[in-house]
Parts: C-alpha cells; sequence; structure tokens
C-alpha cells in the first residue's frame, strides 16, 4: 500500500487531460446548490468506497451474471446511498472530453470534495491518478463500512484495518455536521435497544422522545429521515461534536466516541478550539482517507463506464 500511496499526485491528468479537473468542478457548481444533499451523499459514497478495496469505485460498479456475486451497490450500507446517476453523468461528461483517461474512482473523489465546497464546506487537497478496481463484493462492503450500530472496538479495528487512527476515526465522524439519516440505521436506540424493549441509555431522553414523536414514530419505520446535526445539518460547524458530548449523536457509533478516553478528549478539544482547526485538520483526514489502498500505474482500468468493467 506504501508505494501506491506515494503514486497518486496533484494534477495527475495536467498532460492527458488537462480540462478534467474544471469540467467535474462546473458540473457539480451547476448542480449541487440546488440540491445540496448530493454533497452528503457523495462524501458518503466517497468513505464506502475507499473501505472496501481501497478508493477504486468499486462501489460503483453493477451486478453481472458472469461475476456471478452481487456487488457493493446492493449491500445493506450502501442501500441508502443516492449519487450513482450523478456520478455516472459527470463521466459522461469527462468522457465527452478526453475518452477512456479519467477513472471513476478519481471522479468520486473529485466530485465530493467539490460538492462539500459548492454548499459552503471546507476545500482538501485531492491528489489523483487512481485507478479503477474490476472486483466488487456485497459481502466486503457489510464487513468492512463501518455500521452506525458499531461500538467504539468495532470503529477501532475497521478504521485500523485501513490504516486510519483515532483522530481519522474522530474527524471523519465530524461529516455528520452535514447530511440526513434514515430511522433504519438508529431506530432501535428508541424501541429496542436491548431487545427486550427501552431506549438506548447513552442516548439523551429528550432527544430520544423528540425522535419518537417527530420523526421515527415507529419501531419498524425505515424510510423517514432526521437531520443527522438537527438545525445546522446544511453546515459544515462544530455543533455536531457538541451534540455529541450532550447525548444526542444520532447513531450508537456516535456516542461511542464518548466511551473511550483518547476520542472523546479529541471532541473536546475540537469543540473548544476555533471552527477553523477543525476544518483544517479535516481537510487532512479526507485526504489520507483518499489515499486508501489505491490501485495506480498498471494496476485496474479506467472504466469506461462507471457501472461495469471494461470488457
Amino acid at each position: 500500500m506504501g508505494s501506491a500511496r506515494s503514486q497518486l499526485t496533484m494534477n495527475f491528468y495536467a498532460q492527458s487531460c488537462p480540462q478534467a479537473e474544471t469540467i467535474i468542478q462546473d458540473y457539480v457548481n451547476k448542480h449541487v446548490p440546488k440540491a445540496p444533499l448530493v454533497a452528503t451523499t457523495l462524501l458518503r459514497m466517497h468513505f464506502h468506497d475507499c473501505f472496501v478495496r481501497g478508493c477504486d469505485g468499486s462501489v460503483l460498479l453493477n451486478f453481472t451474471a458472469a461475476s456471478g456475486n452481487q456487488t457493493e451497490k446492493v449491500s445493506v450500507p450502501n442501500q441508502t446511498i443516492r449519487g450513482f446517476g450523478f456520478i455516472d453523468r459527470v463521466k459522461s461528461v469527462v468522457e465527452a472530453a478526453c475518452p477512456g483517461v479519467v477513472s471513476c474512482a478519481d471522479i468520486i473523489a473529485l466530485a465530493a470534495r467539490d460538492s462539500v465546497v459548492a454548499i459552503g464546506g471546507p476545500s482538501w487537497r485531492v491528489p489523483t491518478g487512481r485507478r479503477d478496481g474490476s472486483i466488487s463484493n456485497a459481502t466486503e462492503a457489510l464487513n468492512n463500512i463501518p455500521p452506525p450500530t458499531s461500538n467504539f472496538s468495532t470503529l477501532q479495528t475497521l478504521f485500523a484495518n485501513v490504516g486510519l487512527d483515532l483522530k481519522d476515526l474522530v474527524l471523519l465522524s465530524g461529516a455528520h455536521t452535514i447530511g440526513i439519516a434514515h430511522c433504519m440505521s438508529f431506530n432501535n436506540r428508541l424501541y429496542n435497544f436491548t431487545g427486550m424493549g427501552g431506549q438506548d441509555p447513552a442516548l439523551d431522553s429528550q432527544y430520544a422522545a423528540v425522535l419518537r414523536a417527530r420523526v421515527c414514530k415507529t419501531p419498524t419505520d425505515n424510510t423517514s429521515i432526521a437531520e443527522m446535526d438537527p438545525g445546522s445539518f446544511k453546515t459544515f460547524d462544530l455543533s455536531y461534536y457538541r451534540l455529541v458530548l450532550k447525548r444526542r449523536g444520532l447513531f450508537q457509533s456516535d456516542a461511542a466516541l464518548t466511551t473511550n478516553p483518547t476520542t472523546k478528549a479529541s471532541i473536546t478539544q475540537l469543540v473548544q478550539g476555533p471552527l477553523q482547526n477543525f476544518i483544517d485538520q479535516f481537510a487532512l483526514a479526507v485526504e489520507k482517507m483518499g489515499r486508501i489502498g489505491v490501485k495506480t500505474g498498471s494496476e485496474g482500468e479506467i472504466r469506461k463506464n462507471c457501472a461495469v468493467v471494461n470488457s
């Protein structure tokens, strides 16, 4: 993994497709401000892609009879991801300018960054040169993407598996400052935490009551949505961390961050510091995540269509 990490470079397409990054940015700037939640789904897609076989665009592949296995796209963690069509449209615009040059993996990484910037969030460096993988397996997605029901040890293990540490865990969880969540990802905290009814004691009881009354009104509600950072779910700020410290994070995985002294201290430090400090550190953590297990050089391929392996 080490050698591959060093082979990503800034402006990788400077000679082969000099307008690539501008084309992607222009498309994002035209469409995302009208649909700001696209930014949150593309950032999540980037995260989910990188945690399974590295950042290789494997999250985009459709099932084919030839491969015989269900792909990451249909796995539980990815069933609520939107934005596959958006990436396909970006890819088609890029392909029109430079056929067979820019990888789908790089398009995810660039579009995720550009869309967060388009809604007023932070920017970060996106070195490029990733190539697309040809294997996508639903079981691997289920086993490697940290679920919202994770306890601390699960989070620590799944992040460590891809070379990320506890600091990265805290910072990347900060992406929950934007976006929404479906009731299915936290309903058990409201209705049946122990398996015998009752709510999660780690969730503020007043907040739980509000969620039951206004959002997830039944234990079987899988479709209603809640803001992950109520009141500022479109704004990149520190309020997510403040809510976590008040036991008002939506997910068990949010609450889990306060069960370890190291991660809890990191959150307290972020909350007490300036917003710019979080933004600077978040930028470094996302860049680091974007280098996980990348395929470069002659590895992988440049897919013509992001949803299928080249024939």
